[in-house]
């Protein structure tokens, strides 16, 4: 059969089999991703049916995926928004950086793999999975949450921090002496800075060149600076996510809407693709003799980062429903996770460490999605609420911290949708809903 029509065949078998299994997810009220993920095993290396023709696309399909999915969540706030969460939960950051990288790095050296091996696998538990997030949220309707920005911000900081940590491990890979790692170092903090300055002074701007009434221009001018943007970002070695989400706060107002509304079956269609594309580099062979100490790394660091989400909603004066479900949502691991493996098994540095990392994604990237739904309310059973909490607290002083305010609550100076108001705030019920406050909508 001619190699074209094979490449069809798969890929439309691809699709078609995502398309089954968003249906019965929706049937089930389910997350589709852990479906995505095992389709992926099933069809990959050492699966049932591994693919050959249709791998190439599938694997450019996945990263259009990545970037597209942290452009949607950057179109839903406004630079000033990113700029007043980063100064309002840094220490949100390094609390997750200490409770979620620490683990990595003690097992790393229990067994013995030494300290490069520890400074690899600190990462890797420690970067939650944007990618997942994002459609986790989109998923369960929670964009418009008051612990979202929460969540967002914790995101960002760590999607910057590899800006940092990305060159420093890599230096430390290959053995590169101090000057030639400051220099790769100096360059991806430049460039990430340039871009963040960029998005916040002239995102008016950006957004005017965007601007267009013609919805098929608007698309193509979209998501052709986007791609230009993350792939300038990938090259000079800062993360082509951070690139795209850069983009999606700088443009505002109709733009963002516009834009919204017309990426987000592509972002679906590809998002689905980047989960499958996770599974079929996944031998399932390679998971069951790394499994116990892999599902003992999962089992602690679910835990920091459900106490690192519900610390830094607390301090942003969330309600205690709300503490929750930022906790739960931030389990899942992911892109970020594999892309650190893959530079340490390229390297050659311990050849467990690679399918240990394997076994610990594929579970939280599976879990994740749990946690995100379930969290809040089995918390609630074990702690014996039903339904209503204490009054949300003040949030604990903080640089730029208005008392009684979340950072990024309220309606954001270009126009952008905002996260929505809590019931709980000023000492009222919880929603009726028991997974979601009330969204507000796009203006």
């Amino acid at each position: 059969m001619h190699s074209s029509a094979v490449f069809l065949i798969e890929f439309g078998a691809i699709i078609l089999g995502l398309g089954l299994l968003g249906r019965l997810a929706a049937r089930l009220r389910f997350s589709p991703i852990p479906l995505y993920l095992l389709a992926g095993l099933a069809f990959g290396e050492g699966g049932l049916l591994p693919l050959g023709t249709s791998e190439e696309f599938v694997a450019i399909g996945a990263e259009i995926g990545v970037v597209l999915l942290l452009l949607m969540l950057g179109l839903e706030y406004t630079a000033g928004d990113l700029v007043s969460n980063l100064k309002t939960q840094y220490p949100a950051g390094i609390v997750d950086a200490t409770l979620n990288a620490l683990p990595g790095a003690a097992m790393a050296l229990l067994l013995g793999w030494g300290p490069i091996a520890a400074v690899v696998l600190a990462g890797i538990t420690w970067i939650s999975s944007s990618g997942v997030i994002a459609k986790v949220l989109g998923d369960l309707g929670r964009i418009g949450n008051r612990e979202t920005p929460v969540i967002l911000s914790i995101l960002v900081l760590e999607d910057l921090s590899m800006a940092v940590y990305l060159p420093v491990v890599t230096a430390l890979l290959a053995g590169t002496g101090i000057a030639a790692g400051s220099v790769t170092l100096a360059i991806a903090l430049g460039v990430a800075s340039v871009v963040l300055l960029v998005a916040v002074r002239y995102g008016r701007h950006i957004s005017r060149f965007v601007s267009t009434d013609d919805p098929e221009k608007l698309l193509l001018v979209v998501l052709g600076l986007t791609l230009v943007v993350a792939g300038v970002a990938q090259q000079l070695q800062v993360s082509a996510a951070v690139g795209a989400f850069l983009v999606g706060i700088a443009l505002s107002g109709e733009v963002a809407e516009g834009a919204h509304n017309l990426l987000a079956p592509l972002r679906d269609l590809f998002a689905a693709v980047f989960f499958v594309f996770f599974g079929l580099h996944t031998d399932p062979a390679s998971i069951p003799p790394v499994l116990l100490p892999a599902l003992a790394l999962a089992t602690v660091t679910t835990l920091t980062k459900i106490a690192t989400g519900w610390w830094a909603a607390r301090r942003a004066g969330i309600s205690g429903r709300g503490r929750w479900r930022a906790g739960g949502t931030l389990v899942a691991r992911g892109e970020f996770s594999i892309v650190i493996a893959g530079l340490a098994v390229t390297s050659g540095i311990d050849s467990d460490l690679g399918p240990l990392a394997t076994a610990y994604v594929l579970i939280l990237v599976v879990l994740g999605p749990l946690t995100a739904r379930y969290t809040e309310p089995l918390a609630l059973r074990l702690t014996g609420s039903r339904g209503r909490t204490h009054p949300a607290r003040e949030p604990e002083a903080g640089p730029g911290a208005e008392p009684g305010a979340e950072a990024g609550a309220g309606t954001g100076p270009e126009g952008k949708a905002e996260p929505g108001t809590d019931a709980q705030a000023g000492g009222g019920p919880e929603p009726v809903a028991p997974d979601q406050e009330t969204p507000v909508s796009r203006p």
